[in-house]
């Protein structure tokens, strides 16, 4: 009886045993798929095409990063990125940034920044002309009345996301009022499209 008792023992070691050695690759499987996740989330590091010293980056807001999504775009102006008043302001597009402008889905507001009990929005439209090129490298802005340095201001954009996924770096220049209006660059925006 005692070697029926051994044999019935061992055959239940064996079976922990490859119970445990199942359970074990499963997490293993497991701890790489999640490891593969981890991987996958956006990384908090930033590329940019322009590696130049006068590089500034711009503060934004987007409702969705799929391609060919419908999003819409708060392009941020603090206080902090402009020395003078805006008289005009023109934002320049990459070649193939495909998505398709249209004037009536452009508006220039008075902003709130989110943080983390609330999110960016536009408080207040303020009256705007909207000129998009032909080929839709760029936007020209003139508000009625120059922007002032204090506040916080915003381009809203709706449109379709490009078609293809990638990063796109969109440029600002402004337009100071006065006898010699010069034009200067006052910052980018790095878009990311999956």
């Amino acid at each position: 009886m005692a070697k029926i008792h051994k044999a019935s023992d061992s055959k239940k070691i064996s079976t922990l045993a490859l119970c445990l050695g199942l359970s074990g690759s499963l997490i293993f499987l497991d701890a790489a798929n999640k490891a593969n996740k981890v991987h996958a989330n956006p990384s908090m590091f930033e590329y940019r095409w322009d590696n130049n010293r006068n590089y500034k980056r711009l503060y934004y807001w987007q409702s969705s990063k799929e391609k060919r999504n419908r999003s819409t775009y708060l392009f941020v102006l603090r206080p902090t990125d402009r020395r003078t008043a805006i008289l005009k302001l023109k934002i320049t597009f990459p070649d193939y940034f495909d998505a398709k402008i249209k004037e009536n889905k452009l508006a220039l507001c008075n902003a709130t920044l989110g943080g983390m009990l609330a999110k960016t929005k536009c408080t207040k439209k303020l009256p705007a002309i909207f000129e998009i090129s032909k080929d839709q490298s760029f936007i020209e802005i003139f508000p009625k009345a120059p922007i002032p340095v204090d506040g916080t201001y915003a381009i809203q954009m709706k449109i379709f996301n490009p078609n293809q996924a990638g990063m796109f770096q969109l440029n600002a220049t402004a337009q100071s009022p006065g006898d010699l209006p010069i034009s200067s660059y006052i910052g980018s925006w790095n878009i990311d499209i999956e």
